[in-house]
Formats: structure tokens, sequence, C-alpha cells
């Protein structure tokens, strides 16, 4: 690969594709906003937006809330699969793949004429293949080499072609290789932190830490320290990507580490063994002398006079036992929590008449999804006495 297409590259400007769980568009919207990029498109699940070559990094490296990072290759209009198949071939995959490379292909479609996903993957195949096959003079691929991953996405009959920048998912950052049951995704533990607005003078508490996503991802936010800073993503084994673009990023990113903080942890819970395991992955994520890990009821937790946000996601299902065991936990961290003083309170649960176990009903409920299961995050903002009523409510954004 010559400099001068590295300079040419640079100088080009490319739409992504930035996926994430429903309910977290807007927090992954802001991010891109924060690096400098324009937003293009947000629907539900993926915010599209502009930049150059130096995004496939930077956004890498520091989006907290996104799932995935795609090049937006190309897209158009498909109603058939003769226009699927020349939309794809129209677009100069010769810019990004090699005669040596693999590019399999794998993608969704939703609402469109066009539902069939297998022949939808055969066709895109075909069409690349159909693409590069007279430019590299081989009919047959073998495919050996640098794998680029080939995601199409069908929205109403308009066809994304795209390719996976970050390979392994962004949420998972490289700190957590132990968690305990039903572990809370890195990337919603993120924006229930934003959503909390955490401040270098205000303790955070999470008294339900389990494996200590909450509080990593926090002091993570707290710090300013890329999440992504400590692990590798798909495209820096590209070869048209200029090797000084990755570099670049990551010399960024750790000069931007806010080192002078004085935002403050602490993560409790009453399991021994799962506190060992927040231990291990809070020394890992290099946070470790941000957090105050440490064995306590959550029924326990007091204000010491400090002024403090509880942001948690107790336990529930598998990780505690019955309904019946789950529905009592919450009526007595209701109980004991409403005299904590002016403290906020960040609950985020996935049963929909928490508010009415808890015995006190929320100032704003935000929807969530933590993979497929529906969550809310349950927001209160004063220490109110008002009691939930019996009737059931279902989550809303109020």
């Amino acid at each position: 690969m010559t400099d001068k297409k590295y300079f040419s590259q640079n100088s080009q400007i490319y739409n992504y594709v930035a996926t994430c769980l429903f309910g977290l568009e807007k927090y992954v919207g802001e991010e891109i906003d924060a690096l400098g990029y324009e937003r293009t498109f947000t629907i539900d699940g993926r915010v599209g937006f502009r930049g150059d070559i130096s995004a496939v990094a930077r956004c890498n490296l520091w989006l907290r809330t996104a799932e995935r990072l795609f090049i937006n290759a190309g897209n158009f209009h498909a109603e058939s699969f003769d226009e699927l198949f020349e939309g794809t071939k129209a677009i100069g995959w010769e810019q990004w793949i090699g005669r040596d490379d693999s590019f399999p292909v794998k993608g969704h479609s939703v609402k469109s004429a066009l539902y069939s996903i297998p022949d939808c993957q055969k066709i895109v195949k075909k069409a690349i293949v159909d693409r590069l096959s007279p430019r590299f003079g081989i009919s047959y691929f073998e495919e050996t080499g640098t794998k680029y991953q080939i995601e199409f996405f069908i929205l109403k009959n308009e066809a994304y072609l795209m390719i996976d920048a970050s390979g392994t998912a962004l949420h998972k950052r490289g700190y957590r290789a132990l968690s305990g049951e039903a572990p809370l995704r890195e990337t919603l533990a993120a924006a229930v932190v934003k959503t909390s607005r955490p401040r270098e003078d205000v303790l955070l508490w999470d008294p339900f830490c389990g494996s200590g996503t909450i509080a990593v991802e926090a002091a993570l936010l707290m710090t300013n320290t890329a999440p992504g800073l400590n692990r590798s993503f798909a495209a820096e084994r590209f070869e048209s990507i200029n090797p000084e673009i990755w570099s670049d990023a990551r010399e960024e990113a750790a000069e931007l580490i806010k080192r002078d903080s004085r935002f403050e942890v602490f993560a409790s819970d009453i399991d021994r063994e799962i506190l060992e395991i927040a231990r291990h992955n809070a020394e890992k994520a290099g946070v470790s002398n941000r957090i105050r890990i440490f064995e306590l009821d959550a029924r326990m937790v007091e204000t010491g006079g400090r002024r403090g946000t509880i942001v948690c996601n107790p336990p529930y299902g598998e990780r505690l036992g019955t309904a019946k065991d789950v529905h009592k936990l919450y009526h007595d961290i209701g109980t004991k929590w409403r005299h904590l003083d002016l403290w906020q309170k960040y609950i985020l649960a996935s049963d929909e008449e928490f508010e009415h176990f808890y015995g006190c009903r929320a100032d704003k409920v935000r929807k969530l999804y933590n993979g497929m299961l529906k969550c809310g995050l349950y927001q209160y903002f004063k220490n109110g006495s008002r009691t939930r009523s019996k009737n059931k409510v279902g989550i809303s954004e109020r």
C-alpha cells in the first residue's frame, strides 16, 4: 500500500453506521457529536454519520454506548434481487478488499420485499465476486487473507451494504474476562451512568455491584478514559488504512485521560465471591484506584453525611431466586432508601411492577434493553414519599 493512497484516503469523507441497543440511540448520537462528526440519520438501533478515515479509529476507541461501528460502503433502493445485485456490484469494493482477502456476508431485512436472508446473502456475495473478478483477473477467491465482514441491512426496501470495522462487539472492552450470572452489558451500564449525570464532588454508589460493570464504566467515564483503549479492532488489519491513524488515535486518547479526577465510586454486594471478580475487573480496567469495593447488604446503605447518587441493577430471576424474593428485596430497599436525605437513585429493573413493590412512583422511567431483555430505568430525583398505587403501570417515558 502506498503513501499516495493513504493521503488520498485521508482527505476523503466516508459514511458510517454505529449500531446500538434499542433505547441508546440518543447517547450514541451525542458521543458522535462530541467527536466532531456529522450525523446523517437515526433509526431504531442505528445512527449514521459522516467523517474522514480517522473516524474508524477514534469512534471504535471512544463510543461508549455503541455495539459496533460499520463503514457504510453504499446504500440504494432494492425491491428485487436484480436491484440488490446491481446495487451491490456498483459499489467500489476493490478500495477495501484485496485478491486474497476474506469477505463473508451476513445481514438483516426489516419490513422489506427482500425478506429471505439466505437468498440475500448469496446475491450480495455473488455481486461482490462479479465486481472484483475482472479487477484482479481471477474467477475464484481463496479468501485466506484479512477478513472483511460484509453486512447488509435492508429497511423498507432501502439496502445498506457495510463493512464491520469493530470485529468483536464494542461492549466487550477487554476488562471483564470474569462476570457473574446475568451480567449487565457494558454499553448499557455506560448509558445508565450517563443518565445519572455523575459529578466530581458527588459519590456514585452501586450497592448491587456484581462483577463491577457500573462502577468501572463510571470510573472510565469520569476519568475520560476511552473504553476501547486496551483492545483491538477488525479495521486495524485493513491494508488500505494507514496504521498511523490508529497510533495517532491511541496517543490522543492517552493524553486526554483525566488523571487528577477526584471522582469516587463505591461498589458493594453481599456476595464475597463476586466482589473478588469486581476487584479483578476494576484492576484490569485500570480504575481500581477510583473504586472502593466492599461487602454490604444493600439495605444497609447510609449517606455518611455525603452527597451521593445510587446507580444500580438489582438482582432478578436466576440471580436471586423466586419472584417473591425479588419483590421483597424491592420493597426493602424502597423502604430503607427513602430516608437517604436528598440522594438520587437510578435503578435498572426488568419488572414492570417495580414501582409498586419499591413503594414509590419514579420521577421518570426510560425504556431500555439489556440485549433482548426489556428494562426500565427508574429515576428518582428527589426524596419523595409518594406511595405507588397497586395498579399495574407499564414502562413508559414520562
